[in-house]
């Protein structure tokens, strides 16, 4: 028997972590908490057991790590059935604007951490930022970076305070990329091309330069210069976009009221 894990809420982020975690054989038995249809798929599946409410939990499945997946919003009535088991465990949120004190507030001394994942750790490329409540232990830590490390980059921060700035940035952040993606073909089409070409082409280009960037030991500076040519058609471009009034203030502002508005949710 390996890593006992408990999770509650299995949606598209929960089911994308049982996904990671199942390909690790050190990890399971599982038990999944979803009350809707987000665990269909795991159903009768070897070392996976999906119950729909915190009473169906199997009396002798003792959790080593229970992990949270559930929405913000309903984590206030969620995590009371759970009290009794995660005095034993690691406590481990991956919801939004819920603050470790929150957890405690409602869970008691327990070791916890939250991570802030984002929405490619569906294909296995996302980046979760972690920090710990003072419960926490090296071990507690280790398994965290573990259960998240299956869905894409773990880093760690010692403020809580940051995570707010951390989900302006990654977690908000897929949405800033897909908008440049729709804004770049919509460009496009204005310059002339074909609505399908246009945004094939955008396409293209933003999931392959994500890529390079991904791939190559260079920085986003210095990828940014072997594309311009002096006086070209991408420096012509780039002259705009690093304007004064151009891309950098306008998403520094962007950046800002995320990370405030996640404030806002945290009370």
């Amino acid at each position: 028997m390996g890593t006992r894990i408990l999770l509650i809420g299995c949606g598209k982020m929960g089911g994308a972590l049982l996904h990671g975690w199942r390909a690790d054989p050190s990890l399971g038995p599982f038990v999944t908490v979803e009350p809707g249809d987000g665990d269909a798929e795991f159903r009768g599946l070897a070392g996976v057991a999906c119950v729909k409410r915190a009473a169906d939990i199997p009396a002798a499945f003792a959790p080593d790590a229970i992990v949270v997946a559930t929405k913000p919003q309903t984590m206030g009535e969620a995590l009371p059935p759970y009290r009794t088991l995660a005095a034993n465990a690691l406590m481990l949120s991956i919801a939004a604007g819920r603050k470790l004190a929150f957890l405690e507030s409602h869970l008691g001394a327990v070791a916890a951490i939250r991570a802030m994942p984002n929405t490619p750790a569906a294909i296995g490329r996302g980046i979760s930022i972690c920090v710990a409540n003072a419960r926490a232990t090296p071990a507690h830590r280790d398994l965290a970076t573990k259960l998240m490390a299956a869905v894409g980059e773990v880093g760690w921060v010692a403020d809580e305070d940051l995570i707010d700035a951390v989900t302006a940035v990654s977690g908000s952040g897929p949405a800033y990329v897909f908008l440049l993606a729709e804004t770049l073909a919509a460009a496009g089409v204005k310059a002339g091309l074909p609505a399908e070409l246009a945004m094939r082409l955008a396409r293209a280009t933003v999931a392959g330069a994500g890529e390079l960037l991904h791939r190559s030991p260079e920085s986003a500076e210095q990828l940014r210069k072997n594309v311009t040519s002096p006086k070209g058609t991408t420096q012509a471009a780039l002259d705009v976009l690093m304007a004064e009034d151009g891309l950098a203030p306008l998403l520094e502002k962007a950046v800002r009221a995320a990370r405030d508005r996640g404030r806002e949710l945290a009370g």
